[in-house]
């Protein structure tokens, strides 16, 4: 297996690395990325060749896609703040820059492309939970950015023959996840603040709740879909029906933390969704093998992971 992982020294990038190494003896893994928001250090221990280039650098994307048999596409500017704040910044990254990946791989006859959307895409659409076939209307610029990226990719399909699938992530979480910026996702920037003993900031009342799916859950389905060369022309939700308050996410912290955590409530942020659910009916159906880890389970090792890493500091 020759596999591309763009964004590979990101969260989920880094931990795909690791995960293919690990699970598939001889495997040949390369990373592009520009380090914007991954770290090198992330890969540390891993066997990849790293490529330190952004994916709109079109001749270190013609030779990182050179040769290999699938590319998985991460790499991207996440967050919805974020994007609210610089939206063109975001579409470069995130549309333009799939653009980049397909048509470079395209060129370079890769046979197979798997793409990260979000569930970001569902926006104002409150039905629950949400199947691939629901429709949707993006509330961000992030969610707009994402909404193209799935698009481009099925369209390659249609228009190309190109193998492709197109996974929208809920919420994934793990180890290696960022908690030092201020776009952190909520549940390392819960942690972060909690194990510094600094009051937890929840925007709105707390009850928003999301379908967190645990990071090695992503990678076995993202391993399978390239080892099996799954394609599909519509999206697939990654997530399994699970239902968590952010409320809850506190409670659970605090029991394995054995620590009482201040909450201090401040506005609802704009573009954010109020709840985020998959029905979990197609990833069941073409991923039978991938077993999700239970969401308890998962944010214990991940709870662990960073008080390790907290207390090497």
């Amino acid at each position: 297996m020759k596999l591309l992982i763009t964004g590979g020294a990101g969260f989920i990038g880094s931990n795909l690395a690791r995960y293919v190494t690990s699970h598939v003896p001889g495997a040949e893994v390369r990373v592009i990325d520009d380090l914007s928001t991954g770290r090198l250090d992330n890969l540390d221990g891993v066997d990849v060749r790293f490529i330190e280039a952004s994916i709109l650098d079109g001749d270190a994307l013609n030779e990182a896609v050179s040769g290999v048999d699938s590319v998985v596409h991460l790499a991207a500017l996440g967050s919805v703040p974020r994007s609210v704040a610089a939206p063109l910044p975001s579409h470069h990254a995130n549309a333009t820059g799939t653009l980049h990946v397909l048509e470079a791989s395209r060129l370079a006859g890769v046979e197979h492309v798997v793409v990260a959307s979000s569930s970001s895409v569902y926006g104002s659409n409150t039905k629950l939970p949400k199947s691939e076939f629901d429709w949707t209307r993006p509330m961000s610029p992030y969610a707009v950015t994402k909404h193209a990226t799935e698009g481009y990719t099925i369209a390659y399909n249609y228009s190309y023959g190109m193998s492709t699938l197109a996974f929208r992530f809920f919420n994934v979480f793990g180890p290696y996840q960022a908690a030092d910026h201020v776009y952190a996702a909520v549940i390392p920037k819960f942690l972060d603040a909690a194990l510094n003993g600094q009051p937890l900031t929840v925007h709105g009342d707390g009850l928003q709740s999301r379908d967190f799916t645990y990071v090695e859950t992503v990678c076995s389905a993202l391993l399978d879909a390239v080892q099996r060369r799954v394609s599909s022309l519509d999206p697939v939700n990654l997530a399994f029906g699970t239902s968590t308050p952010l409320l809850r996410v506190i409670d659970l912290m605090q029991e394995h933390l054995g620590i009482d955590i201040a909450v201090e409530h401040v506005e609802p942020r704009v573009g954010d969704v109020r709840a985020s659910q998959a029905d979990g009916i197609r990833i069941r159906e073409l991923f039978p093998d991938v077993k999700p880890t239970d969401f308890e389970t998962a944010l214990g090792q991940t709870i662990d992971w960073y008080r390790e890493r907290h207390a090497s500091r």
